[in-house]
């Protein structure tokens, strides 16, 4: 199967670093037109690196992603792709987490899929096509003891895809989102923790090792791509297993 994304206009919220730098320099790698949107970025010139249009953005504050999105079609045209990457983890079990905590973290991961989404569907309903795909997480499934705000969050980025899906379905527009596994990063340092605690996390995926960006690029791209016409408002599992119920057997010598 060839998925040409040739040209396409991809904007790619939280892009800076991390899995959002990764995803951004995947689609310029299959041809894409990509805007990196993000707080800020490294401090190197502009064109360097992959990808090349930075776009300042606060997801959680409107006039910001208006002002992004409208920089975004003045220099592209149009926007054929959203992929709502920005996110953040706040830890805490609901006994002690605070208010100004719960509340940052629904309105960068929740909010921020909405205003974006919303700055983004009408550019898409003029063209009459579009992706948007969600980051959401195997916590919006399985319960996530001590992260209540991460979990609660990532629900409804959940259940906002599948309105969203239905909303905009009459303009040939597909919503999706998406559940990542364990990718060792620096919020959460698990490739850093002591080895049994590493075996105890990798013991609930059925494929046994730590994820990487690259995997969920691969996810992306795909339902970016024209053969995922057919697929809108669904949640993918790509978290190598960690929503099965059952804990896989070590592989032989591990």
């Amino acid at each position: 199967m060839h998925l040409d994304l040739t040209d396409r206009v991809v904007v790619v919220t939280g892009a800076a670093r991390g899995i959002g730098a990764v995803i951004a320099e995947r689609f310029v790698a299959e041809g894409c037109r990509v805007a990196a949107l993000d707080l800020g970025f490294p401090d190197v010139p502009d064109g360097g690196g992959a990808v090349a249009d930075r776009v300042v953005c606060d997801v959680t504050d409107p006039a910001s992603v208006r002002d992004a999105v409208a920089t975004v079609v003045e220099r592209h045209g149009t926007v054929d792709v959203l992929v709502n990457n920005a996110g953040i983890n706040v830890e805490g079990s609901v006994a002690d987490l605070g208010w100004e905590a719960w509340r940052r973290c629904m309105d960068v991961n929740a909010g921020g899929t909405f205003l974006v989404s919303q700055a983004v569907a009408p550019v898409m309903q003029a063209a009459g096509r579009g992706r948007i795909v969600n980051a959401a997480s195997f916590a919006a499934i399985v319960p996530s003891v001590g992260s209540a705000a991460y979990a609660a969050s990532k629900a409804a980025v959940v259940q906002f895809t599948r309105v969203l899906a239905s909303e905009l379905g009459p303009w040939g527009i597909t919503v999706n989102a998406y559940a990542p596994g364990m990718v060792p990063t620096a919020m959460n340092g698990f490739a850093e923790m002591p080895s049994d605690q590493q075996d105890r996390l990798l013991d609930t995926l059925s494929l046994r090792r730590w994820e990487t960006a690259d995997d969920v690029a691969d996810l992306l791209v795909f339902l970016a791509s024209d053969a995922a016409g057919y697929i809108t408002g669904t949640l993918v599992d790509v978290s190598g297993g960690k929503l099965a119920t059952q804990i896989p057997a070590r592989a032989h010598g591990r």
